[in-house]
């Protein structure tokens, strides 16, 4: 570290500090655009977390559909993202070659919010056959999931874009962070309330329309975020204009065997995250089902929804300052190893009261917004200490993340739907009663609770193998 200025001494690949220092910790950063950047978060909180939420239970309680139908709906078309994401990385990539910033695919995303509608918005004709039902629903996903691709891609790429230095990023990303902690809560408080207890398709559409509109106003504001903090280049000569990679699917595909070959730190990385995604929107999908089986309050839903996320709002800063003393790493295998305890706390359900989920709760969330905000400011480390070639395909990086986020955001739901199906849970369509058996009861408590243990524990021990940080702080000072 610079005893002078305290900023970070640059690592291979790294852009060296400005000469006040201030480019380390990202403190010339002008506010009111990261701000405006930070607020594009709010629409991207909305569209994780309504979905995670309430699609699964929309499947199976409101349109019918079988368990085990209803997780491959989510399943399949996230399945997509695999090759989807990479894949809009690299184009990307090709769009910052060739024209200096990546703002019209940005832009392109912000069509997210109609197809999120349509999502929600089943036709009565559809909804009374369940098979169409998931069709539709699985269709639409795909749809707005690459509009969703075409937004966050460009949009996560930006802390790596920018010339700030460790710290900077992370400071970077928790504005997004405490935005995104909004729109999380906005989406999982007003959703609940909206669709009622799935007593209709039309609450549910409703809920859609308008949690859409709030998803589409941010985005906006993101996009002018985004141009703010990285003005547009000076365009490329034409013979130069070449993106580094081509934009091909298998191209795509073989750029993220090159990645992770390449780059071990951001392997053990993505990894991690991939058990950290599965099991947080494991989570976000149980929640209806235990706070309407096991706490026997269905409305119960906002609340516990509101516990797991409102402490981001005030913890996420906490856990910036703690990290520039930790660092990063030591900040997230607490985070991991606190998230498994509480999930198992909440199987006592409300045998000791209500107050001891809500507690677990709370732990949950305090520990979700460091599983949040650490990953996502280590990636642009990773990409950066790899060196100035992997700098240019920082789009095919965040390709890679936002498609390992979203394969967790299918396989969480699909587990949880996998232990219902085993426990014989029996789904119902809008207003019928259906008492469900001893197995099903525990399957839903399991499913909520053990699961999400273990494949938190198994998230901390990969994260453990993670080495760079360490290197990092070495070379830097904390």
């Amino acid at each position: 570290m610079n005893a002078a200025t305290g900023s970070e001494a640059p690592l291979p690949g790294h852009p060296a500090p400005a000469a006040d220092g201030t480019d380390g910790d990202g403190t010339d950063v002008p506010r009111p655009a990261l701000l405006r950047y930070a607020l594009g978060s709010a629409g991207m909180g909305v569209y994780v977390t309504v979905p995670g939420l309430l699609l699964l239970y929309f499947l199976t309680d409101t349109l019918g559909v079988a368990p085990w139908l209803a997780g491959l709906v989510l399943l399949v078309p996230k399945a997509v993202d695999v090759v989807l994401h990479p894949f809009v990385g690299s184009l990307s990539d090709r769009e910052r070659a060739r024209r200096g910033d990546r703002l019209r695919l940005l832009a392109a995303g912000c069509a997210l919010a109609p197809a999120f509608v349509a999502l929600f918005a089943v036709p009565a004709p559809v909804a009374d056959r369940p098979w169409a039902a998931a069709a539709w629903v699985a269709g639409w996903f795909v749809v707005a999931n690459a509009l969703f691709a075409a937004y966050q891609v460009p949009y996560l790429s930006t802390p790596t874009d920018m010339t700030v230095g460790y710290h900077g990023r992370t400071r970077v990303l928790s504005f997004r962070m405490v935005v995104l902690t909004v729109g999380i809560l906005v989406g999982g408080a007003l959703a609940p309330l909206l669709a009622g207890e799935g007593d209709s398709v039309a609450r549910y559409a409703v809920m859609a329309l308008v949690l859409g509109a709030f998803t589409l106003a941010f985005q906006i504001v993101g996009v002018g975020g985004v141009r703010d903090l990285l003005p547009t280049e000076p365009r490329p000569h034409p013979e130069s204009a070449e993106s580094p990679a081509s934009t091909a699917p298998g191209s795509a595909l073989a750029q993220v065997r090159d990645m992770l070959r390449a780059n071990p730190s951001f392997r053990v990385l993505v990894l991690a995250y991939l058990l950290v995604s599965t099991t947080t929107h494991l989570v976000l999908a149980g929640l209806p089902y235990y706070a309407r089986h096991e706490l026997g309050r269905p409305g119960f839903t906002t609340v516990l929804m509101a516990a797991f996320v409102a402490p981001a709002l005030l913890t996420t800063p906490l856990w910036f300052r703690l990290s520039r003393s930790w660092g990063k790493q030591r900040c997230l295998l607490f985070c991991q190893a606190f998230f498994a305890a509480g999930a198992l706390g909440l199987a006592v359900g409300d045998s000791a009261g209500i107050a001891v989920p809500v507690l677990c709760t709370l732990i949950l969330g305090v520990c979700f917004a460091g599983l949040q905000l650490f990953p996502f400011s280590m990636v642009p480390d990773t990409v950066r200490s790899a060196g100035s070639t992997e700098i240019e395909r920082t789009g095919a990086y965040t390709g890679v993340w936002t498609a390992t986020e979203s394969t967790g955001a299918a396989a969480g739901p699909y587990l949880y739907s996998a232990a219902l199906g085993l426990g014989g849970y029996a789904a119902a369509r809008a207003g019928e009663e259906v008492t469900q058996t001893g197995a099903a009861h525990t399957a839903i408590l399991l499913g909520f609770t053990v699961l999400p243990a273990l494949l938190m524990a198994a998230a901390l021990a990969v994260q453990s193998r993670y080495r760079l940080d360490a290197r990092i702080t070495r070379t830097t000072g904390p």
